[in-house]
């Protein structure tokens, strides 16, 4: 789905009322209505007290149609408008009016005097205020979105949580709708997808905006989801052999360390590679061997990487995993990167290598893929101030070197250049060492099959996270491992053949 700035979102809603030839009020009628059947679909017609609190813009709107739907529904509604502001919008007016002419007239809340009780057990809907908010909420307005967070009721946010910026960062204002659940309209929010919010649970309803309009308007964020992935996944051909898929060389690996390796390897096997072969310490040649039989083994120095003189014929390479980061290793990584000129996938002691040796940066191929942590990232670019100066950093980084970024976490961020990829597949079960080294794995298995470096990157990072989705049925997020992943990753690959409805073969 594309990520809609705010300027987007508004030419979306004229571009719908131009088209559809409806107006602004039915527009938000149509909103509403499908805001009610949701919640009424969540209550299912249940005696809890409902509390809707509605500003005086449009999202207040939208929560005025709710209520009126609510309370033509028999459910128990108190509706009360808060009165931030004396501009007041027509679409707000008239749905204000339509409640006192069913007898249904909002209470006002004007100061600190008029705040209701809240109970835990309230259902609270919150639409103050919606994705127009660009400054910082004062006075009442704040209190009261405080009090609704001490409530520790359930409260369901209408769009966006009110105080929260759509484009810029207010993560640390503490008056913000802590929202239990949201639903927002027609396409994510970039809020709700970088971790310094903390934005849990939400769902996105299509509430019919122009198709036309949404098919062309140009954005340079987008998620990751099974229609967009299944588009790029390729079908095998029925003549083809081990050699048409590519060979991987993964190469990392020190004492005490050689795990990492087999699970990158293994990861690039299961993901399609054609063939696999590992470059690894000596001191773990046998543990590798009878780990994965599948996979050829060539070795280097006793405990560490130190010469990357491999004699396999590989077309892509992934390395960094459990490689370490000692001088003789630095050295000899340098000079592998003097002399290599196919594309990487780096990881781990690869990427702390480059970010204490900047100069490195300039020898990495064009195109490859890099996939650090958090801390890993940050050595990478730089501190950042906050998570949209995160995105900032990442997106100069990777114009600066033309080199792909995996942003991990919760919603991984691919970062090609200005184009930003957020995935929406995954789990807290993927917070588990090794989960990295299979992200690796597959991705560079990927690469060798000749997908793109953006795609095998938007496929592996997928892929990776609905493994850990359907491992979930059967597993615990305790107890999943990385190797998990790999049990599941052939379901997640036919899950999504599926999806397209594709032969298999």
């Amino acid at each position: 789905m594309k990520i809609l700035n705010a300027n987007q979102i508004r030419e979306a809603d004229m571009a719908t009322i131009k088209s559809q030839d409806i107006t602004s009020i039915q527009l938000m009628e149509r909103v509403g209505g499908l805001c009610f059947n949701w919640i009424d679909t969540y209550l299912k017609s249940s005696q809890v007290h409902i509390s809707i609190f509605c500003g005086v813009g449009n999202n207040g709107g939208d929560g005025l149609v709710i209520a009126r739907k609510l309370i033509q529904q028999g459910y128990t509604v108190s509706c009360y408008v808060v009165n931030f502001s004396e501009r007041k919008t027509e679409e707000f007016s008239h749905n204000y009016n339509l409640l006192k002419e069913l007898g249904a007239e909002p209470l006002e809340i004007n100061s600190e005097k008029d705040f209701p009780t809240i109970s835990k057990d309230d259902f609270i809907i919150d639409a103050i205020f919606g994705i127009g908010l660009t400054r910082s909420i004062l006075g009442f307005t704040a209190d009261l979105i405080r009090l609704l967070n001490m409530s520790k009721a359930y409260i369901l946010a209408i769009d966006i949580p009110s105080g929260l910026y759509l484009e810029k960062s207010n993560s640390k204002s503490d008056s913000v709708i802590k929202a239990t659940h949201t639903i927002t309209f027609q396409t994510p929010k970039l809020p709700f997808l970088i971790p310094e919010n903390k934005i849990e649970s939400w769902e996105v309803l299509d509430i019919s905006l122009a198709e036309g309009f949404l098919k062309i308007v140009e954005c340079d964020y987008q998620t990751i989801e099974a229609g967009f992935v299944s588009e790029i996944l390729n079908q095998r051909k029925k003549f083809s052999h081990k050699g048409t898929y590519g060979h991987s060389l993964i190469m990392g690996g020190s004492y005490g360390k050689i795990g990492a390796v087999v699970l990158a390897a293994k990861s690039a096997l299961k993901s399609g590679s054609g063939l696999v072969t590992s470059y690894i310490p000596k001191c773990g040649y046998e543990v590798h061997q009878v780990a994965i039989p599948e996979i050829m083994v060539e070795v280097d120095a006793d405990t560490n990487l130190e010469f990357f003189n491999y004699k396999s014929n590989p077309n892509v390479i992934g390395i960094g995993p459990g490689m370490g980061t000692s001088e003789k290793t630095i050295k000899g990584f340098t000079k592998f990167l003097d002399e290599n000129e196919l594309p990487l996938v780096i990881d781990a002691d690869a990427i702390n290598i480059i970010s204490r040796n900047r100069e490195l940066i300039l020898k990495i191929p064009r195109g490859s893929v890099l996939t650090p942590h958090p801390k890993e990232l940050e050595r990478l670019i730089g501190v950042w101030k906050n998570d949209f100066d995160k995105i900032e950093k990442a997106k100069e980084f990777s114009t600066n070197y033309n080199l792909i970024l995996v942003v991990k976490g919760a919603h991984t961020m691919i970062v090609d250049r200005d184009k930003l990829y957020f995935n929406c597949t995954g789990n807290t079960a993927l917070a588990t060492a090794g989960s990295g080294d299979v992200l690796m794995g597959i991705i560079t298995g990927l690469l060798a099959q000749n997908y793109t470096s953006v795609n095998a990157t938007i496929l592996g990072v997928y892929l990776h996270g609905l493994s850990a989705d359907l491992g979930l049925k059967k597993e615990s997020v305790e107890t999943f491992t990385a190797s998990n992943i790999l049990d599941y990753l052939g379901m997640a690959f036919k899950s999504l053949r599926e999806h397209e409805v594709l032969p298999q073969v």
